[in-house]
C-alpha cells in the first residue's frame, strides 16, 4: 500500500501546480504556444486523469472522472476544444478533492490487485504502490511542462 508520504508529495504537486496557474486566465490556460501541441490547462488535466487511469483503472476499481474527461485528456490526445473558465474551476477544485478520495481509499484498502502495465516512460508498473510512485514522477514532468509553457502565455 503506498505511504502517507506518498499521497503527500502527489499532495503537494498539485498544490504547486495550482500555485503556479492561480494568476493565469482562461486565455492563458488554454493557449497554444507555437511548437507546441498542448496548453497549460490539458495538462492540469492530463495529470488528474492519468492518476485515476493508472491507479484506479488498473486496480479494477471505478474511476472518479468521466469518460468525456478521459477521451479528452489521456495520454496521446491534444487540445480539441476551448475549455471554459467554469470547466477550469472545476478542474481546480478536483485536482485536490481526488486526492482527499484517494488518500481516503487507501485507508480503507481498496487497491488489493493490479493489472501490471507498462508506461510509455519504460517502467513496469505491478502494484497500485508502484503506480502511485510512478504517477508522482508523472505528475512532476507535467509540472515542468505547465511552469514552461507559462512563460509562453
Amino acid at each position: 500500500m503506498a505511504s502517507l508520504r506518498t499521497v503527500n508529495y502527489l499532495r503537494q504537486t498539485r498544490q504547486n501546480i495550482l500555485k503556479t496557474i492561480k494568476d493565469l486566465s482562461a486565455d492563458q490556460l488554454n493557449k497554444i504556444p507555437d511548437g507546441f501541441n498542448n496548453n497549460i490547462i490539458w495538462n492540469v488535466a492530463h495529470v488528474m486523469v492519468t492518476q485515476q487511469l493508472l491507479v484506479y483503472k488498473l486496480s479494477g476499481q471505478a474511476l472518479y472522472i468521466s469518460e468525456d474527461e478521459v477521451n479528452a485528456y489521456k495520454k496521446g490526445t491534444k487540445p480539441e476544444k476551448t475549455v471554459s473558465s467554469q470547466e477550469i474551476e472545476n478542474i481546480k477544485v478536483r485536482l485536490l478533492s481526488l486526492v482527499d478520495k484517494f488518500k481516503e481509499d487507501l485507508e480503507n484498502d481498496k487497491f488489493k490487485n493490479y493489472n501490471e502495465y507498462t508506461t510509455s516512460f519504460g517502467v513496469t508498473l505491478s502494484s497500485s504502490e508502484d503506480a502511485v510512485e510512478f504517477n508522482n514522477v508523472h505528475e512532476g514532468l507535467h509540472l515542468g511542462s505547465i511552469m514552461a509553457l507559462k512563460k509562453l502565455v
